[in-house]
């Protein structure tokens, strides 16, 4: 939009540089070509010919309006992401670029979470390895009660395991949510200032991820009800194949139900962490914030959600398999010595850490770019993060307070706040950053 002879387009700082020459004369001017005070535009090229001094338009993307129309400049691109709506190779490119631009933070603080937490399930692996292994190489002088003490103590480990995994993968989540909050600005942050800005919602956290496993995990627990209902009422004292005929359709009955059930709660519940870190909201809001959020675009969350899980799993399998046959091999054959359990049990656990070390912050990452995403498309959300984005680029840093943009009083959607609603704190105003 122009004001007149001579004026130039108005266009945020920190686009300009980005913005190509005009056709037929060289950067420096915003004019579209022949406008007054612009470049001229050059004579039409013979046919068959190329534009003189120009760059022609792409076969696959004409611009609208002729090849000497003017061509609006890329979003701004500060930090790990495009501020504009994101496809899906910007959120797998920038869940990469977010673990390159801040390793400290994400690989090493989830490679210690993760040996921490599988430290116990592979000591209870690792005996009860060494306990078969005994049994192998002489079943008659072995133990009775050797098999049944690995396994208790791999159930005491796969236990201890699945507690301390919960806990150490929450409070991960709101510190890699803290990070990736400030890399899409291209800014940097360290362990301790991620935990300091994320540690008064870890509590919020720990409900959202109880809440949200009720949620997931009802029908299971609907479906043993049924089973003990059947069981009380005698369904089950009539001959075997009877009872085997009534479990297996009630099972299969639950399972055609549940799995929609799981993928449509999944999905509509998988953007309530990040709201919780980021916007500040308690467990419930956040559900129902996630909820907003997906409704309308569910089939490619879901989408995005299931590439997710299978590339961790991959990730993850390629990783950790070496480490776990080797491991596996080591317990089985070493003959139950003290030395062979503990280098299985590290073995094991290597395994599990070098994966979880790639995967915990890649899964992080999605979720977290897949909640922008969604803002930017439900809210127009990237006009605030662009605007900030250019008086970050103006000063020439990226201030801490740029964390605040994240509050739901800076949306422009339902849901949230007006954009002339009073901002929470900080230097950004709900237009952006304020003088």
């Amino acid at each position: 939009m122009t004001d007149g002879p001579g004026s130039t387009p108005d266009v945020p700082s920190g686009w300009a540089a980005e913005q190509p020459p005009a056709y037929g004369g060289s950067t420096g001017s915003w004019a579209s070509p022949g406008s007054p005070g612009g470049f001229a535009a050059p004579p039409p090229p013979a046919p068959g010919q190329p534009p003189q001094g120009g760059y022609p338009p792409a076969p696959h993307a004409p611009v609208p309006g002729g090849p000497y129309a003017y061509r609006p400049p890329d979003a701004p691109r500060p930090g790990i992401i495009p501020l504009r709506p994101l496809a899906l190779g910007d959120i797998l490119d920038g869940t990469i670029k977010m673990i390159r631009s801040n390793p400290k933070a994400t690989l090493v603080l989830s490679a210690i979470v993760a040996a921490i937490t599988t430290i116990p399930a592979a000591i209870g692996q690792a005996i009860s390895l060494d306990s078969l292994s005994e049994i192998a190489n002489d079943p008659y002088a072995a133990d009775a009660a050797a098999p049944l003490a690995g396994s208790a103590a791999q159930l005491i480990g796969a236990i201890l395991g699945y507690v301390m995994t919960f806990v150490g993968t929450t409070i991960l989540t709101g510190v890699l949510t803290r990070v990736l909050g400030r890399a899409v600005f291209g800014g940097r942050i360290t362990v301790g200032e991620a935990w300091r800005l994320a540690r008064s919602r870890v509590p919020a956290l720990f409900g959202l991820v109880l809440l949200q496993a009720l949620i997931l995990l009802l029908p299971l627990l609907a479906l043993v009800a049924v089973f003990v209902i059947l069981a009380a009422a005698g369904a089950f004292d009539g001959t075997f194949s009877s009872a085997a005929g009534v479990g297996v359709f009630v099972g299969l009955l639950f399972f055609l139900a549940y799995i929609p059930y799981l993928l449509f709660f999944y999905t509509r519940l998988s953007l309530a962490a990040p709201a919780v870190v980021l916007e500040g909201r308690g467990a419930v809001d956040a559900i129902s914030r996630s909820w907003r959020l997906v409704k309308g675009d569910s089939w490619r969350v879901l989408g995005i959600l299931l590439l997710t899980s299978l590339l961790a799993a991959v990730v993850s399998g390629v990783l950790s398999v070496p480490f776990t046959f080797g491991g596996t091999l080591i317990g089985m054959l070493s003959g139950g010595t003290a030395v062979s359990t503990v280098l299985a049990a590290l073995l094991l656990a290597a395994g599990q850490v070098i994966a979880a070390m790639i995967v915990y912050p890649f899964q992080a990452g999605v979720f977290g770019l897949l909640y922008a995403d969604r803002r930017m498309r439900a809210e127009a959300f990237d006009l605030v993060l662009q605007t900030a984005a250019a008086r970050n680029q103006s000063q020439g840093w990226v201030h801490a307070g740029i964390d605040d943009l994240w509050h739901p009083g800076y949306g422009a959607g339902p849901g949230s706040a007006p954009y002339h609603g009073a901002p929470p704190h900080g230097p950004y105003g709900p237009y952006g950053p304020q003088g």
